[in-house]
């Protein structure tokens, strides 16, 4: 089976693997263990990850938090920021095509009395600065908008968000899961004031993530989400994974040194991959802008074909996820592909692509014939 799936997931590097496995067994230590060298080895290693981490984004060890994924880091940012809102600070800023792990926790603070903007996208999906200008008001106390979105790719443009945040004195939050292990980033250079990543999405284990929390004056005043022992400056209690950890430092590590190859790479490949899909076959669309797009990124949308009926027919060939985000065809189609204008019938008629650094051109050529074939059969078939 060919996967192309890995915006869902992607397989831990064999690379990270060998620097986690030491820490399952020989060096097993707590890192919270002061007293003697188990504990020091434990420490010192999550030390050298956070070091990794903070590398890949540009900014300070000691600013980095390490959570078990993207899904707390954002709860633990937006949130977690919310929960220490001066009463005259009551208003957020989000996008309509964040993630869900964004999405909803605006949702739930929206149920707790706080005003929540979700900003439109374009066809192509991308913001429109003066709409984000003019959403900010004097009440708002945080903006939060990905770097590259889970679903069309599409890049938004950080270094003049973050100007606009830093104009009106609001705190810029990103979720730059889907970005970090292909687009270099300085977040302390840009003026990011928290960044939410995942190793998983960059080569390393799932069940371990991290927030930037920016230092500066007046501090971020975040409320801790688990309480419990004053880990990780207090921001997020709880025994370190050190395995993951070091894992994630190291999968940070690779995702830094080798960031401009890899998505030189991987924009060829997926190039090859939508030229063979588009001289194939008729009727089929790029969902979100080709440029400021993530290189392993395509979103298709196939006239005359369930996404879902695609997906069964490939299933015993070809790993990908349908571009909307539900399990059944009765489900609700994606939203954010619905954001882009399209109807709830086209939504449901993409499939996403996601490349690796494990994908190779044969399996794209292979990837190529399978979907049409498939694409051809159900076509045929619903005449």
């Amino acid at each position: 089976m060919i996967y192309l799936d890995s915006h869902a997931t992607t397989p831990v590097d064999p690379r990270v693997l060998d620097a986690m496995l030491p820490f399952f067994t020989e060096h097993f230590g707590n890192a919270s263990s002061r007293n003697h060298p188990f504990g020091w080895k434990a420490g010192k290693a999550v030390e050298h990850a956070r070091e990794q981490v903070a590398s890949l984004i540009g900014v300070r060890f000691r600013d980095v938090v390490f959570t078990s994924g993207a899904t707390e880091s954002n709860n633990l940012a937006i949130k977690g920021a919310a929960a220490r809102a001066p009463q005259h600070r009551r208003h957020i800023v989000t996008v309509a095509t964040e993630h869900p792990a964004v999405l909803d926790p605006c949702r739930r603070l929206e149920r707790d009395g706080f005003r929540v903007t979700l900003l439109g996208v374009d066809a192509d999906g991308r913001l429109d600065l003066q709409q984000v200008r003019d959403a900010i008001a004097d009440d708002t106390l945080l903006l939060s908008v990905m770097s590259g979105n889970n679903e069309i790719g599409v890049l938004h443009p950080l270094p003049e968000i973050a100007a606009l945040a830093r104009e009106r004195g609001v705190l810029f939050h990103c979720d730059a899961v889907q970005s970090a292990a292909l687009i270099p980033m300085n977040a302390r250079a840009l003026g990011i004031d928290l960044v939410s990543l995942s190793a998983h999405k960059m080569y390393g284990p799932k069940g371990v993530g991290a927030l930037y929390v920016a230092k500066k004056e007046p501090a971020i005043d975040l409320e801790a989400l688990i309480d419990g022992g004053g880990h990780e400056r207090g921001y997020r209690s709880g025994t370190l994974n050190v395995p993951a950890i070091v894992g994630f430092g190291r999968a940070a590590e690779l995702c830094r040194e080798n960031a401009l190859a890899e998505a030189s790479r991987l924009r060829t490949l997926r190039d090859r991959l939508w030229s063979g899909l588009s001289q194939s076959l008729d009727g089929i669309f790029v969902n979100g802008a080709m440029e400021d797009r993530l290189p392993q990124n395509l979103n298709v949308r196939f006239d005359g074909v369930h996404g879902e009926t695609l997906l069964k027919a490939m299933t015993n060939d070809l790993a990908v996820s349908s571009g909307a985000a539900c399990a059944t065809a009765s489900a609700e189609p994606s939203h954010v592909l619905r954001a882009l204008g399209l109807t709830d019938e086209q939504a449901r008629a993409s499939i996403r692509f996601g490349l690796s650094r494990f994908t190779t051109e044969p399996e794209i050529d292979t990837a190529v014939i399978t979907v049409c074939d498939a694409a051809r059969h159900l076509r045929k078939t619903a005449q």
